[in-house]
């Protein structure tokens, strides 16, 4: 028996449990509100931070997986939703916005990742560029432009400690965390979040896709999180509509 008929270690998933699509949260409290806006969805599984739904849309079956926080829980979640049958993720959380001026709620559709975290490294050696599938970012653009949503293409920071970006006076390296945020901000990337770099380099080693969407932390109050679950949903849509047509090609 292979590795692939088995319940996996972690997500506790076997093959038919998972569409072909799959979005990721962070957070497994939104597992279940991002499992709403599919039709019949059902909770499949729970097992440490990875909580799993699985529903339709548009007859098509789609499910959504928490991750938790920080690349080694996701690269493990994409290696065992790859197991299992699924090949199209789409990560769909916060960050926080780099570029001044940055509304809150803004999205963030990441067209590549900064691979300022270790998991990626025990992939592909670190100059190996960690990139979103384009199908994936056209796909995700079209909903947000269709929904008339502010959003913005770009890079993402990936890193792995989250009050290294908040607080780095607090930091024994200040001074680098500091240049390097610098450095971010002059190369043009968007965000900065904890999970898409090693989503991205993972899914390129099992030749798989894998994009990223995210509501962005800037200037004002940050509101609800509909609109960007909204356009990850309707992004979905977009790519079972293309995956489609090009059958039928």
């Amino acid at each position: 028996m292979s590795n692939s008929d088995l319940k996996q270690h972690h997500i506790q998933l076997q093959k038919g449990d998972v569409g072909r699509y799959v979005l990721l949260p962070g957070d497994p409290g939104r597992s279940e509100v991002i499992a709403q806006h599919l039709d019949g969805a059902v909770h499949v599984a729970t097992n440490r931070e990875y909580v799993t739904y699985t529903g339709t849309l548009d007859g098509v079956k789609v499910s959504v997986t928490s991750t938790g926080i920080g690349c080694p829980s996701s690269a493990i979640a994409l290696e065992e939703l790859v197991r299992v049958g699924a090949d199209t993720f789409i990560r769909v959380g916060t960050s926080g916005a780099i570029q001044p001026g940055t509304k809150s709620g803004d999205l963030a559709i990441v067209t590549g990742a900064i691979r300022d975290e270790g998991t990626s490294i025990h992939y592909l050696p670190v100059a190996f560029p960690a990139l979103a599938d384009l199908e994936i970012v056209a796909a995700l653009r079209t909903a947000a432009q269709k929904a008339g949503l502010p959003h913005a293409l770009g890079i993402s920071q990936s890193k792995d400690s989250f009050y290294g970006e908040i607080e780095p006076e607090r930091s024994g390296v200040t001074s680098r965390l500091l240049d390097r945020w610098h450095a971010w901000q002059v190369g043009g990337a968007i965000c900065s979040e904890m999970e898409v770099a090693a989503l991205f380099i993972v899914a390129s080693t099992l030749k798989v896709r894998a994009g990223g969407i995210m509501a962005m932390h800037g200037d004002g109050p940050f509101g609800s999180l509909e609109p960007l679950i909204e356009t990850a949903i309707s992004g979905v849509r977009e790519l079972i509509k293309a995956d489609q047509l090009s059958k039928e090609l």
